[in-house]
């Protein structure tokens, strides 16, 4: 099977970045998101991106006009109904994903592979929306989508061999490295990463040491180019509960229970860089 057409429900950071990449390496791209107002901020972003490269000399104007005129931006899903590959990378709540892909299904015709971005939830809970869970694959892009060169491919229960296949060759396309991931909670990343960041706030939360002074450990004693809690503020700390939250429940195994700081922060509305505070201040 050869994808010509692609379409990415979502519109935000994640959903921008794979359709970037997807313009790139010369797919047309379908671009939904529930909101107008956000594509039409969406598109502007990618236009930016794009100039920047531009101004690099990494790309000319002329080439840069034919990446944004591979972009359609669309206001329903049944105006994509002829795409080959749908990206999904909507919110991270299984009861949406569900409904979205129940509700794809039923729009795309019989070949369209159904890919989802999410970045810790069971593909076959998901697949088993579908009338066609064989054709349901996990396409995990790191963030910035356009920067990070792994892609994690992740199985359902049902996938079939040749769709796996040509999702392996179509990142290989889009210049990312494929790795094959079973479908477990977290996958490999976020199983690996996320208990390393969910200690490191436990580190503050007992005192340890200070914040500043845990990022500076694993920055300059282990190499990392950020410190864990640096990290989490840029990752979202919604995003690192719901996470952890996620593996607590599908392993059952307590030490991937989320540290109360965690939640306390969460709860204050103390998110991140997203919104200016998180364990550090940013400017909005």
């Amino acid at each position: 099977m050869d994808i010509k057409n692609v379409l990415v429900i979502g519109a935000g950071q994640m959903g921008l970045g794979i359709a970037q990449v997807f313009m790139t390496s010369n797919y047309h791209v379908s671009l939904y998101d529930m909101s107008e107002e956000q594509i039409k901020k969406g598109i502007a972003f990618i236009d930016k991106q794009l100039n920047r490269q531009v101004e690099k000399a990494a790309m000319t104007k002329v080439e840069k006009d034919e990446v944004m005129n591979r972009l359609y931006p669309i206001s329903s899903l049944s105006n994509a109904a002829q795409v080959d590959l749908v990206v999904e990378a909507v919110v991270e709540k299984m009861e949406v994903k569900q409904s979205l892909f129940k509700e794809l299904d039923q729009l795309m015709p019989p070949h369209t592979i159904l890919a989802t971005n999410t970045s810790s939830l069971p593909i076959t809970e998901i697949a088993a929306a579908t009338s066609r869970p064989q054709q349901v694959i996990g396409m995990h892009f790191m963030n910035p989508v356009p920067v990070m060169k792994l892609v994690e491919i992740i199985r359902g229960l049902a996938t079939s061999d040749e769709v796996y296949k040509v999702i392996h060759e179509t990142s290989e396309r889009l210049n990312k490295v494929p790795v094959e991931v079973e479908d477990f909670p977290g996958f490999v990343s976020n199983r690996i990463l996320m208990p390393m960041v969910n200690e490191a706030i436990y580190t503050l939360y007992e005192g340890v040491a200070r914040k500043e002074d845990i990022d500076a450990v694993m920055k300059l004693g282990m190499r990392h180019p950020m410190g864990p809690l640096t990290l989490a503020d840029f990752i979202g700390l919604d995003t690192c509960l719901f996470i952890m939250e996620t593996l607590h429940k599908g392993f059952g195994d307590d030490k991937y229970r989320p540290c109360p700081l965690l939640r306390k922060y969460v709860k204050a509305g103390w998110l991140g860089k997203k919104v200016g505070r998180g364990f550090f201040t940013y400017d909005k």
